[in-house]
């Protein structure tokens, strides 16, 4: 029963000290926890609240004055401490107390194994140590850890809020650099509402990124939904009922009133993806970019996603900067100016890069853009000498006008990419009757719409379903991926496909549940799996299926941007061979004509061409009345084809070469001059050399009835049928397979990769150590002194301060463990030896028998360890505050530095930073401990003597 007055500790948050109940209100009750600030309301039926009581023998504090407790007497439901001739009532407590119940468990004889002691030990200390790793929230994402996507997302991450316009070319990772900003800064708490802002087509992909790369479920918002949150009377705001929202454009701008209730929630970051397409000029604004204003106004932190390149749409650009920051992107004259300034010293950028020499007038330029700086200056004397060079080209790369806030990195300079080899298998025209003409031409008209129309299709007797069967047994020893526009064609193939070849086919499409995607797409993964996997073109987007490296195109989009998503299922950073690509086409067809586009006006069977969708909004109506007119053998028809891909291979040569020579060298540099450039690579380098991580997860598990079976390939099977508790997330499928091995994850989605940060393993962290679970136990060991006791006392150091402020990166929860003898001296160099703990099971103690000398003897000696830990606490304190310290004034000291030579550091960003510094410095000092757990050691000779 809670009655106010009475001081509680909640389980959940023991940092936050003891609460004091305020009121009850029917099935409610308030507790304020006054040391942190925190007034927090719980149901009664389900508060994790414990009864802050003290017993006689232990130590309470408050109206400046302490005493060892004699006897508790209770008045009013409430406690009254007395002793050493004073008396605290429990309202007068201070709310720093040792409310743990380790020493009382030990005391009473109620201990656990001495293994679940030690499990706890380590799990405290791996969870500190995670916790101020900068991968944290990263760990068991399923990426491949490329470094130009690493440093990009640690940059961003680290910002105070990040406002940041992605603009990698296609097929570099700009989502996966979006993900791992969400991902940090949930997890370092700088953000906890999130909204993505999409296109409809791209809907689908984000949730399964989000979900199967970082294991956040975001919940799709429509119409639908916001109707059903709207009768089910839960929220006035439908968008406030979730924290991790994805919303499309398309919805909300028919829906004007669900696009203001979006508008009035409160976010924390927005991520917009296809940014290019929010239409902007000095005279007019989209409906679509008007909301994004809207909501960038409002929004903290705004991560901006776009492929196109600069050079193809510098106002587009200017477009996208204005939102991120409207006070330093004002001026659409003043950022071309600019613009065009860091072109031509983006070319010197080169030239010092390569130690080449400058002449007169580029000598001239760079002084004209150090402002008078004589150290620079001096340096321009001899720009090929090694140190001016490196100082001269760091001096640029800080002045440059957008480095801060746009990345652009191309796939020429992250390198690694595979050679593509188109292979075209045409067949005849003649091979066709008039009807199979016209069937042809249908699935063309159909294929080229945005979505594909529904059309009945059967290619039982399609000439390309002959090629597609010689192709596969011409290698038999080779995976095929075949992509083809809707799911009705994949149904359509696999049927045809089961009387004319006896290879192993797997499909995958949308209207396939998530979990049967998992098991087709494993089951085309496995070495003796399918041969062939058939996707949809929605079913295939933002997976991996690099183990393959034959794709086969059936049919082809019409947007550039499609297919080289289709390509990007293997043509990825790591693939270890060239990409076959099988063209399957009837000669003189539509699809012959778009395919013929591709190759010779387009080539992007062999490029990654950066101008796609411009080269489309150019010549794509002409190429589509072209197919048409060619498919239904119209006079003339092969000289404008001719002519026509001529014209776009013209275009696309032209482009191409604009885009070359206005490659902004020092946009790409600009990142590893940033503090945090190389942060999350050296954490994952660090993360990959810890040899008993996957060990201890293990065992973790196991603790709570969690069987580990191995199924070979570095593949476990995690079986929860001796499973202790309903908290535990993962098991409600039953049995689950999983891995601990980064490459198997990445080429196998659907296994969750299991690292300290993955929700089953936190889960699973927080429930052993949130109870009692291990925190009191009784061991012999045989290689101690005769007549020898010890207690081992195990404290926590906790820093309770806003979440946003990310402290644990400094000091996390950090375990102290202190071993002091029955003469109340420290025995530091103590550890129990290997024997004691290999026999400690085998051991049956009967604890409760020696309560008399155990309440005798544990008391003082607790206190010594309590004081004790607090000289080693004071230390970590002031280690933390050294560490804050330094990396802040670093921070400080390098923005206040760059801010005066380059405007896009604003003012804002260098006030965050020092308020953040402020507020770490005062909260760090506060810190304090709290018992966690207690062990009693004592020598074989010992137990004998009472």
């Amino acid at each position: 029963m809670f009655v106010p007055g009475q001081r509680w500790i909640s389980s959940a948050e023991p940092e936050l000290g003891l609460g004091t109940v305020l009121r009850v209100e029917g099935r409610g009750v308030q507790v304020l926890f006054a040391k942190a600030g925190v007034l927090r309301p719980y149901a009664v039926d389900s508060a994790p609240l414990l009864r802050a009581e003290f017993r006689a023998g232990q130590r309470v504090a408050g109206k400046g004055i302490a005493f060892l407790v004699e006897r508790v007497e209770i008045k009013d439901e409430l406690l009254i401490y007395r002793g050493e001739g004073r008396e605290l009532h429990e309202g007068q407590l201070d709310d720093e107390q040792s409310v743990s119940q380790a020493d009382d468990r030990l005391i009473g004889g109620r201990t656990d194994a001495v293994a679940q002691f030690e499990l706890r030990l380590e799990g405290l200390k791996r969870r500190a140590e995670a916790r101020r790793s900068p991968m944290w929230g990263l760990g068991a994402a399923r990426i491949g850890l490329v470094p130009h996507q690493l440093r990009v997302a640690g940059i961003a991450a680290a910002r105070r809020p990040p406002r940041v316009l992605l603009a990698d070319e296609v097929g570099l990772g700009k989502t996966i650099e979006a993900g791992m900003i969400i991902a940090r800064q949930l997890a370092a708490g700088r953000a906890s509402r999130v909204l993505l802002l999409l296109p409809d087509t791209l809907v689908y992909q984000w949730f399964v990124e989000m979900l199967r790369r970082f294991n956040l479920s975001f919940a799709i918002y429509d119409e639908e939904r916001c109707e059903a949150l709207e009768q089910s009377g839960d929220a006035d705001n439908p968008f406030e009922d979730e924290q991790l929202v994805i919303a499309d454009f398309g919805f909300l701008e028919v829906s004007p009133k669900y696009a203001r209730q979006l508008l009035d929630a409160p976010w924390d970051l927005l991520v917009v993806d296809e940014a290019h397409h929010l239409a902007w000029s000095p005279e007019a604004a989209s409906p679509r970019y008007t909301m994004v204003e809207q909501l960038a106004a409002a929004i903290p932190g705004v991560v901006l996603l776009t492929a196109t390149p600069e050079q193809l749409g510098r106002s587009g650009h200017f477009a996208r900067l204005r939102l991120l920051d409207p006070q330093r992107y004002h001026d659409l004259d003043g950022y071309l100016a600019e613009a065009d300034s860091y072109l031509a010293l983006s070319k010197i950028a080169d030239r010092l890069q390569d130690g080449q020499p400058l002449d007169d007038a580029q000598r001239a330029a760079l002084a004209e853009a150090f402002h008078g700086d004589q150290a620079l200056t001096a340096r321009l004397a001899d720009p090929t000498k090694a140190d001016n060079a490196r100082e001269l080209l760091a001096a640029l790369i800080d002045r440059h006008g957008t480095g801060r806030a746009m990345f652009r990195n191309n796939r020429a300079g992250v390198g690694g990419f595979p050679q593509r080899r188109p292979e075209w298998h045409l067949l005849p025209m003649t091979t066709l009757d008039d009807s199979a003409r016209q069937a042809l031409l249908a699935e063309f008209h159909a294929d080229i719409q945005q979505p594909p129309a529904l059309i009945e299709v059967d290619y039982a007797a399609d000439p390309r379903l002959d090629a597609l069967v010689t192709l596969l047994d011409a290698h038999p020893q080779d995976k095929f991926l075949l992509i083809c526009r809707s799911q009705a064609k994949v149904l359509a193939l696999e049927e045809a496909l089961r009387t004319r070849s006896g290879v192993g086919v797997a499909r995958f499409h949308e209207g396939l549940g998530i979990v049967q995607r998992d098991r087709n797409a494993a089951y085309f993964a496995q070495p003796d799996g399918a041969r062939l996997l058939l996707c949809s073109e929605i079913g295939s987007e933002g997976r991996n299926f690099q183990f393959a490296h034959r794709l086969v195109l059936w049919d082809l989009p019409l947007d550039p941007d499609l297919l080289e998503q289709r390509i990007g299922r293997l043509d990825r950073i790591g693939q270890q061979h060239d990409i076959a690509i099988h063209i399957l086409a009837v000669a003189d067809s539509a699809q012959h004509v778009l395919a013929r586009w591709y190759d010779e006006g387009v080539d992007a069977f062999r490029s990654s061409p950066a101008d796609g969708r411009e080269l489309l909004r150019r010549y794509g109506e002409p190429l589509t009345r072209l197919a048409d007119e060619h498919a239904r053998g119209d006079d003339n028809r092969d000289q404008e084809l001719d002519a026509l891909l001529a014209e776009t291979r013209a275009s696309h040569e032209q482009m191409a070469a604009l885009i070359r020579g206005g490659r902004d060298r020092l946009l790409e540099l600009a990142a590893s001059r940033d503090l945090h450039a190389d942060e999350l690579q050296q954490a994952f380098a660090r993360e990959d050399r810890d040899p008993g991580r996957d060990a201890f997860v293990q065992r973790l598990l196991e603790a709570f009835g969690i069987h580990a079976e191995e199924l070979g390939g570095q593949v476990l099977l995690l079986d929860p049928q001796y499973l202790s508790t309903d908290a535990l997330p993962g098991f409600a499928e039953g049995p689950q397979s999983v891995t601990f091995a980064r490459e198997v994850a990445l080429a196998r989605e659907e296994l969750p990769l299991l690292r300290l940060d993955h929700p089953l393993v936190a889960g699973a962290l927080d429930l052993a150590l949130s109870g009692e679970q291990g925190n009191a136990a009784f061991m012999v060991d045989d290689v101690l002194p005769p007549r020898t006791a010890l207690l081992q006392a195990v404290f926590l150091l906790e820093c309770v301060a806003e979440r946003k402020l990310d402290a644990e990166r400094f000091l996390p929860v950090l375990p102290i463990a202190v071993t002091v003898d029955t003469r109340l001296a420290e025995r530091a160099d103590f550890a129990p030896s290997e024997v004691a703990l290999r026999k400690a099971g085998d051991r049956n103690i009967e604890v409760p028998r020696y309560r008399k000398f155990l309440a005798k003897l544990v008391p003082p000696m607790l206190e010594r360890a309590e004081a004790l830990a607090g000289t080693r606490g004071q230390a970590r304190i002031d280690e933390a505050v050294a560490l804050a310290t330094a990396a802040l004034d670093a921070e400080l000291s390098r923005l206040l530095a760059l801010r005066a030579v380059n405007p896009s550091v604003s003012e804002a960003e260098i006030a965050a930073i020092a308020a953040e510094r402020a507020a770490l410095l005062a909260a760090l000092p506060q810190s304090r401990l709290r018992l966690d757990a207690v062990r009693f050691v004592v020598s074989a000779d010992f137990l004998a003597l009472r």
